[in-house]
């Protein structure tokens, strides 16, 4: 198990500021097609690292790992780096979408 986390975390590390991926594409680039669930467990355990969990969100833009930041704080930080929002907790995918597969060998 803590090799997968390992490889999740090379791969969240990558996202650069400013952009998002999701949970799915996450372990899609991992080939764990069905594996967004564990990725989401993976992160759950570092968003109060270096790891930039805050920008992996739901396959509709959502922050459904917001519970895991203290107060506001993933929606914050994808704030500070410019991301925008169609909702008060969902970003603009279509914008800002930054896919493993396509980024990253």
């Amino acid at each position: 198990m803590d090799d997968y986390y390992q490889r999740v975390y090379k791969v969240v590390e990558q996202i650069p500021m400013g952009s998002v991926t999701t949970y799915g594409a996450v372990a899609s680039f991992l080939g764990i097609a069905s594996g967004a669930r564990m990725v989401g467990y993976a992160l759950n355990k570092v968003a109060e690292t270096n790891i930039p969990a805050h920008r992996v969100v739901n396959r509709n833009g959502e922050l459904s790992g917001r519970a895991y930041f203290p107060d506001d704080t993933m929606r914050e930080r994808l704030k500070q780096e410019k991301v925008t929002f169609v909702d008060e907790y969902q970003v603009d995918i279509d914008r800002h979408f930054w896919d493993p597969n396509e980024e990253m060998e």
